[in-house]
């Protein structure tokens, strides 16, 4: 372990940076605690020890090996929290090739510019979610998959695609699955596996998330082992995790929240990951009650979710000591029914992709009133400032400024695109956040905005000129603007002020209809409102905070619910 000279230094002198990748990580919870579980799946008693895992990863790195990922390949894994879902990152993390995450909610849109943007090599899918069939999305967008041999795809629209993967036992035309994949990997030699385990260093790229902007299609977000790793770790130091702690995870692998967040801190303290696929209210309790979770990681809408089903209290959910909540804004009255009624002690973590996701955290034993209305301090070995946008300057003790951050969680940069990273990283390496926020007197800090326009619903981050761009192809639509709706539910939602062309007829759900199977159903704006002109500035510049506030007055003209 090292400490961080670049960064502000811990007053906890035990707590040190790690050069640790992935794959060492998980190696020495094998070899430490080989028969301690470390995977479960509750619903169905599938248990992992660390050693079983650990095997099984290797075998899936060598299965991978066999049909020619290496060294810098980009291998995406497009699935809901599925068993194999793991077995895929830390195979990929042992033989030095990238995991892409694959947003679950995409559609054929979203699919096909990842894949092409990332230069995707290998696919790793499952069939899909209710009301998107991967298999049939990837058949259109691959049609050679049919006709051509494993092993020897060539497709014109994804020259660098070389094999799809389904994670599961069925045999799809043209993909290999994972029982297949772990049978080639036995005729793998161990020779060409160790050398490639033996190349990886914790400064590589091991994991791409692709993320919303403001300026159009997701950008792929370079992490490394360093990134992930002590910031997961870190994580769990001020929540106190130790190698007893069992963490529900029913957050999607495929975001910060659950790959870093919950998995990476499970790692770095040797605790047990209980899993559920799909979040559902009744198995989440179901999971926590059986494992004695100690842990539980969500966005409000799922707490509330568990709060309000109506067999909550047949569970004894008294196991829980700690969790996080974040993804959007936490309302404090359900922080407060989550502390009394969950019996957990709620953190709540700050930050974005392209920070780890960490920058700021509030720790367990900080005061409920601080863990509630703040989201905490720096972490250790990263400065958090509050910069004048205007100026570049570090504002005073409670002057609002951009919130921003470097040190050993900041991104590598956008893949492909160092425009766009020179863009949001500047010259002192302090990654640029975009939020507005406020430094207290006692160090913690309070998000109080948003100087650019991205939406965040329920977690999940939506670019209004993504929607704008595909709504612009719409018959019909002349001119439209995209903006965030106050949500009780979601924080935020997505709201579309559109012009219609001359003597066309548009209405709300020709607009949803449009939008259906083409980009995530999160994306598509619950509310549309049709307007003859849009609020300009004197310099002709929509004003896109008074469509905010429009939004909100037309929905109470209107009569219409903000949910």
């Amino acid at each position: 372990m090292q400490k961080n000279p670049l960064s502000a230094m811990t007053d906890q002198p035990d707590i040190q940076l790690s050069d640790r990748t992935l794959g060492d990580w998980l190696e020495y919870w094998a070899e430490e605690t080989p028969d301690k579980e470390y995977i479960v799946y509750s619903d169905r008693n599938l248990r992992f020890t660390w050693d079983t895992f650990n095997n099984r990863v290797d075998n899936m790195a060598k299965g991978l090996i066999s049909i020619g990922v290496t060294r810098g390949s980009n291998v995406g894994i497009w699935a809901q929290n599925v068993p194999d879902w793991l077995t895929f990152l830390y195979a990929t993390a042992k033989i030095g090739a990238v995991a892409v995450t694959v947003n679950t909610n995409y559609r054929t849109e979203e699919v096909s510019y990842l894949m092409k943007d990332s230069d995707m090599h290998t696919l790793c899918m499952t069939d899909g979610v209710p009301g998107s069939n991967y298999t049939d999305i990837i058949y259109g967008l691959v049609p050679e998959l049919k006709s051509i041999q494993r092993g020897k795809l060539k497709s014109d629209r994804f020259p660098e695609l070389r094999n799809v993967v389904y994670i599961g036992q069925e045999k799809y035309r043209g993909m290999y699955n994972t029982a297949e994949l772990l049978l080639l990997g036995k005729n793998v030699p161990d020779q060409e596996f160790k050398r490639l385990r033996s190349l990886s260093r914790c400064h590589d790229v091991v994991n791409m998330q692709y993320t919303s902007g403001t300026t159009g299609f997701p950008k792929g977000v370079m992490l490394t082992h360093h990134n992930i790793a002590n910031n997961g770790y870190l994580t769990g130091v001020h929540m106190k995790f130790t190698s007893d702690d069992k963490c529900c995870v029913c957050v999607p692998l495929f975001h910060c929240f659950g790959v870093v967040l919950a998995t990476m801190c499970c790692l770095t303290h040797g605790s047990t990951q209980v899993m559920v696929e799909r979040f559902d209210p009744l198995v989440t309790l179901a999971s926590i009650h059986k494992e004695r979770c100690t842990v539980l990681h969500g966005v409000p809408t799922m707490f509330i979710a568990q709060l309000n089903h109506p067999m909550f209290d047949l569970f004894d959910v008294s196991s829980l000591r700690t969790g996080i909540m974040a993804g959007s804004l936490c309302p404090e009255e359900l922080m407060r029914q989550v502390n009394e009624k969950m019996f957990m002690d709620l953190t709540s973590v700050y930050g974005m992709t392209e920070t780890s996701p960490g920058m700021t955290q509030s720790r367990v034993d900080d005061p409920f009133d601080v863990r509630c209305t703040t989201v905490g301090s720096d972490y250790e070995f990263t400065e958090v400032k509050v910069l004048d946008p205007e100026t570049g300057k570090e504002c005073p003790v409670g002057v609002q400024g951009e919130m921003c951050c470097r040190g050993y969680n900041v991104m590598k940069g956008y893949y492909k695109n160092p425009e766009a990273t020179a863009q949001v990283i500047d010259a002192s390496g302090f990654m640029h956040s975009g939020d507005l926020g406020i430094k207290d007197g006692n160090g913690n800090y309070r998000i109080t905005g948003r100087i650019k326009d991205m939406i965040i619903r329920g977690g999940e981050n939506i670019s209004p000129k993504e929607v704008e761009d595909y709504l612009y192809r719409m018959p019909g639509v002349k001119d439209v603007q995209v903006v965030a709706v106050a949500s009780e539910r979601y924080g935020e939602d997505v709201g579309a002020f559109i012009i219609r062309k001359e003597a066309c007829q548009l209405e709300s759900e020709d607009v949803r209809d449009f939008c259906k199977g083409h980009i995530a159903k999160y994306k598509i704006p619950r509310y549309v409102f049709f307007v003859d002109e849009f609020p300009m500035t004197g310099s002709g510049k929509i004003q896109k905070f008074r469509l905010r506030e429009m939004a909100l007055e037309l929905c109470e003209k209107n009569g219409i619910a903000i949910l």
